[in-house]
């Protein structure tokens, strides 16, 4: 549902070691990873990620707001809390809810 049923309000664009990470280990999308932030959105809409290049690796539900995530791009999950006064999750986007395109 989230590839086919659902309007994308967002993208960020990650670091080719994200990509590696998503694609071949199945893992989490971190914000450490995330270099760019596209549109705006809300915690829980689905979320377009895209490779350095552009191309869309995966959709996933975001667990940050466009505003949090310009904040916390490229910074280590640990500094969440710091950089936002809270933290609602360690990921962008957990694995469970991202779907590989």
């Amino acid at each position: 549902w989230m590839v086919d049923h659902l309007q994308l309000r967002g993208a960020v664009v990650v670091d080719a070691g994200a990509v590696l990470k998503l694609r071949d280990e199945g893992k989490s999308l971190l914000p450490i990873g995330v270099h760019e932030v596209h549109g705006e959105f809300v915690r829980g809409d689905v979320i377009a990620v895209r490779a350095p290049g552009g191309a869309e690796v995966a959709r996933g539900l975001a667990n940050y707001s466009s505003a949090e995530a310009r904040l916390i791009a490229r910074k280590a999950s640990s500094q969440i809390e710091a950089l936002l006064g809270y933290a609602n999750e360690p990921e962008l986007i957990h694995r469970t809810n991202l779907v590989l395109m």
